[in-house]
């Protein structure tokens, strides 16, 4: 603390500090509890107050999170909890839609700032909790809903305010990550990986939302929002999962000088002529990248956030990306900075989204037809003379150029064999309508399976 005429005083032995109420106590709920705990004196010594858990509601009164409950109140009551006075800021963790939310808005109708870690909730509902928010005068903080334990969201928020950020590409999901990585190294197929990914607790019992890029089009909806102030949903996200890719897939993309990741791309396209207005592209599909990027080198279930700002240049956010104790750190930052805000007697000093709420609003997305690049393109073919030339030629009709051809192995007449192409750039809708023809010849068996190029890493 700092008196008026701007000498540090010292900390009042007696001051009980900030009270913190927890709503949710599974694994990064127990985290925090651990974190406020095991760091008490060091978050002291930099807040100048104690930053104290005074009470926790889960549903689950039994079992032992192996962390000392001491002094603190634990039930099953989270509306007591939003109201007691004792409670000066709430932390939701309990996840999901309908409860979370409701948790969160009576928080905030109480006049209590939120700490979350629901991106998934705020990539749904966020601009109505952000406006309640607004109105009431209190913060909500989400570090935790992006990168885990990587303050990529503050980074954007203050340290890239300077900027224009022009372009983002995030490696946003562990359990994507683990798998590919794991598929390229063992060569193994895609359900043995994920089975093992579940038996080390990588992967969810149902990795639905992993797989099919749904989580890590969540994080790049509030990415986006962050980074260009666009209100967008994740359902407006075109999003493609991993599911599908083979073995061969990651041969391919080592003789072609790639990786595969999982990535969440967010561009700016600023207006090309007066009146015009700017378009943001917005995407999440599994990409191929130069195996000499920084981002193709992040492995396992680690995570990273590129992001290259007109004035900074390119800049890069590593880090563990979920996990109890790196999801709890972030989740205990925000704790500090608001109780920080707390005892200044002030609140909304940085928008939650970077972005002044009248700044924020609707901005037009870039339509995936618009685009243009490289794509990798894996033909599952019958092994027959004249094949690769009925696929060449329709792609040729369609002005689209062959970089690159590998066939693997002989199977005979009768047997299905795959071709591996990397074409040069092409226009997306004509890669899309080639495609479209060559899928429905008598002589490909399966649908083309398409991965896009992204040089610029």
């Amino acid at each position: 603390m700092v008196t008026q005429g701007g000498q540090a005083a010292q900390t009042d032995r007696h001051d009980s500090g900030v009270g913190v109420g927890l709503i949710g106590f599974g694994t990064i709920g127990t985290g925090v509890a651990k974190v406020l705990r095991q760091n008490a004196d060091v978050i002291e010594q930099r807040l100048g107050f104690p930053l104290r858990l005074v009470r926790i509601a889960d549903l689950d009164l039994e079992t032992d999170r192996g962390v000392d409950l001491d002094g603190i109140q634990f039930d099953n009551d989270a509306d007591a909890l939003i109201a007691d006075p004792g409670v000066s800021i709430v932390v939701e963790l309990i996840g999901g839609y309908e409860v979370a939310k409701r948790m969160m808005l009576r928080a905030i109708e109480a006049g209590k700032p939120v700490v979350t870690a629901n991106k998934a909730l705020l990539a749904m509902h966020g601009k109505e909790i952000f406006d309640a928010a607004t109105r009431r005068g209190v913060d909500v903080a989400f570090e935790a809903s992006v990168g885990g334990g990587i303050p990529i969201l503050r980074s954007l928020r203050e340290g890239l305010a300077a900027n224009r950020i022009e372009s983002l590409y995030g490696i946003m999901n562990g359990t994507t990550n683990y798998v590919l990585t794991e598929m390229e190294r063992t060569g193994e197929d895609f359900d043995v990986v994920v089975k093992r990914a579940q038996d080390l607790g990588y992967a969810e019992a149902d990795p639905t939302f992993d797989l099919d890029g749904i989580d890590a089009a969540h994080k790049l909806t509030l990415l986006a929002a962050m980074a260009f102030g666009a209100e967008l949903t994740f359902k407006e996200i075109p999003t493609e999962g991993i599911k599908g890719l083979l073995p061969v897939d990651f041969e391919a993309a080592e003789e072609f000088g790639y990786r595969i990741k999982l990535l969440g791309i967010a561009k700016s396209h600023p207006p090309e002529h007066p009146g015009d207005e700017e378009r943001i592209e917005a995407r999440v599909h599994p990409t191929m990248i130069p195996r000499a990027s920084l981002l193709a080198n992040v492995d396992g279930a680690m995570n990273a956030v590129a992001v290259t700002g007109d004035a900074v240049g390119p800049t890069l956010y590593y880090g563990a990306g979920a996990g109890e104790m790196p999801t709890a750190s972030a989740v205990v930052g925000d704790l500090i900075e608001i109780a920080r805000d707390l005892r200044r007697g002030t609140a909304g000093r940085v928008a939650p989204l970077s972005y002044q709420p009248s700044e924020l609003g609707p901005k037009p997305l870039l339509p995936m037809g618009e685009l243009r690049g490289r794509v990798y393109l894996r033909f599952t073919v019958v092994d027959r003379p004249g094949v690769l030339a009925q696929i060449t030629g329709v792609l040729g009709e369609h002005e689209i150029g062959i970089a690159s051809v590998i066939q693997k192995g002989r199977a005979g007449p009768i047997a299905s064999v795959p071709v591996l192409m990397q074409s040069h750039p092409a226009p997306e809708l004509a890669l899309r309508t080639a495609l479209a023809e060559i899928d429905r010849l008598a002589d490909v068996t399966a649908p083309t399976r398409v991965i896009r190029i992204e040089e610029g890493l």
